[in-house]
C-alpha cells in the first residue's frame, strides 16, 4: 500500500478536551471552531465535553445538523455572509450569529423580521491589540473582520428591528502565549463591558500551536487562572472561548510511504506518495512539518545518509514540500513517514484537486502503531 492515510488518535484527543475543560472556570464556556477540523469523529468525539460548536459556512451548519441533530449550532461567524447565509443560521436556531459590519447587521434584522424572529446577536469589533510574539494579528488596523469600536458601538445603541444584540465577540490575533491570550481576553472584556455594556463576550481562539516543537503545549491552566481572573473582576460577564487547532492539531497525523530517493547537486530529496495537496498545513503556514520514521528492512532500494534531507510529495511544483529534516536518519524506499500535529487545518485547508490525485485514504486509532504495522508489511501488500 503506498496511498497515503490521515489517522485520527479519538482516545487522544477525548483526553485533551477533557484535561482542556478541566483547566477553564466552569463559567467560561468552551466552543469548538468546526473550521479546524470537521472530521465526522472529531466531531463526535468532542460533543459530550465542550459547550457548543462554531460554525462559519452553511457546510459547517450542515454537517453539525447531520451529526448532532437536535444540538442547534453555538455561533455561526465570518466575513460575507450572503443573504442564505444569514437565513440558513436563522433556520439553524443558531444560539448567536457573529456580525462582522453594520450593513451585514441590517441585511440580518430584515430577514429576522421578515421570519418573525429576533436574531441574537454578538458583534465582532477590530479593536487595537497589543501582541508581541502573535504569529497573526488581525486586530488595531484596516481588516476585513469585524466593526471598528465606533462603528460597534453605534450599532449596539441602535440596533435595527429584528435585532437582540447580546454582546462582543473579538479575535484579535492567533499564535498566543497564555499570558498574552489572557491579557487580550481581559482587554476585550474590558472594553466591552465599558464601552458598550456587554453581557456576553466572545473572545476567540489564536491559542498558540508550536509545529517546531511538538511537546510544547499551551498552559491551558495558567489561561484558565487569566480567565478566573476577568470573571472575578466581571462576574456578571458570560464569557466564552472558541480553540479549534489547539484542540485538535496534536490528535491527527498523516502516514504515507516513500517512493523515491535521490541526490540532486549534494542534496537528499525524499519523495512520498501524496503531498501538500493532502496536508497543506506547512505549505500554508510555512514551516517544516514534524515527522518520524518507520523504516522497513525488507527493501532494496536508495536511502540516504543520514544528513539533512527535504521531504517532497508528487506535485509538479517546487513548492510541494512537506518538511525538511537534520536529524531524521536514513531514510529509504519504502519507509513510511507519519507527520504529526496534523489534527487541524489539514485535509481541510488543501487544495485536493491539483493533478487529481487519489485522495487519502482515513482510519482512526494511535497513528505510531498504524505506522509501524504498515511498515512492518511487505510493500505493496
Amino acid at each position: 500500500m503506498t496511498r497515503p492515510v490521515y489517522v485520527h488518535d479519538l482516545d487522544a484527543l477525548a483526553t485533551q478536551v477533557r484535561a482542556i475543560r478541566a483547566a477553564l472556570p466552569r463559567k467560561v464556556e468552551l466552543l469548538y471552531a468546526v473550521k479546524a477540523n470537521p472530521d465526522p469523529g472529531v466531531l463526535r468525539t468532542l460533543a459530550p465535553v465542550v459547550d457548543g460548536f462554531e460554525a462559519a459556512s452553511r457546510g459547517e451548519l450542515r454537517r453539525l445538523a447531520e451529526l448532532l441533530p437536535g444540538r442547534a449550532p453555538a455561533a455561526y461567524a465570518g466575513p460575507g455572509k450572503t443573504d442564505a447565509d444569514l437565513a440558513a443560521a436563522l433556520a439553524a436556531d443558531v444560539r448567536r450569529i457573529h456580525v462582522e459590519s453594520p450593513a451585514e447587521l441590517r441585511r440580518l434584522g430584515a430577514l429576522a423580521a421578515a421570519s418573525g424572529r429576533s436574531a441574537q446577536v454578538l458583534l465582532r469589533v477590530n479593536l487595537p491589540v497589543d501582541a508581541p510574539g502573535a504569529s497573526l494579528v488581525m486586530g488595531g488596523g484596516p481588516s476585513p473582520f469585524g466593526m471598528d469600536p465606533a462603528d460597534a458601538i453605534e450599532c449596539a445603541r441602535r440596533p435595527p428591528a429584528g435585532i437582540d444584540v447580546r454582546g462582543i465577540h473579538a479575535h484579535l490575533a492567533s499564535g498566543l502565549d497564555a499570558s498574552l491570550a489572557g491579557t487580550v481576553a481581559a482587554a476585550v472584556v474590558r472594553w466591552a463591558v465599558t464601552e458598550v455594556g456587554a453581557d456576553e463576550v466572545d473572545v476567540g481562539g489564536g491559542m498558540a500551536v508550536d509545529y517546531a516543537d511538538p511537546e510544547a503545549r499551551f498552559d491551558w491552566f495558567g489561561y484558565g487562572r487569566a480567565l478566573a481572573d476577568v470573571l472575578d473582576t466581571y462576574p456578571d460577564v458570560r464569557l466564552r472561548i472558541e480553540p479549534g487547532r489547539s484542540v485538535t492539531a496534536y490528535c491527527g497525523a498523516y502516514l504515507t510511504e516513500v517512493v523515491d530517493v535521490k541526490r540532486s547537486y549534494g542534496e537528499w530529496f525524499v519523495v512520498v506518495a501524496g503531498g501538500t495537496h493532502h496536508l497543506r498545513t506547512p505549505a500554508a503556514k510555512g514551516h517544516a512539518q514534524p515527522f518520524s520514521v518507520h523504516r522497513r528492512h525488507d527493501v532494496d532500494g536508495p536511502r540516504t545518509d543520514g544528513g539533512p534531507v527535504t521531504v517532497v510529495g508528487q506535485l509538479c511544483t517546487p513548492k510541494d514540500v512537506l518538511s525538511r529534516s537534520a536529524t531524521a536518519g536514513p531514510i529509504g524506499v519504502g519507509d513510511v513517514l507519519a507527520f504529526g500535529m496534523a489534527g487541524a487545518y489539514a485535509w481541510n485547508i488543501s487544495h485536493r484537486d491539483f493533478l487529481l490525485h487519489e485522495p487519502p485514504l482515513f482510519r482512526n486509532g494511535d497513528p505510531q502503531e498504524v505506522a509501524a504495522e504498515w511498515a512492518a508489511r511487505p510493500r505493496g501488500s
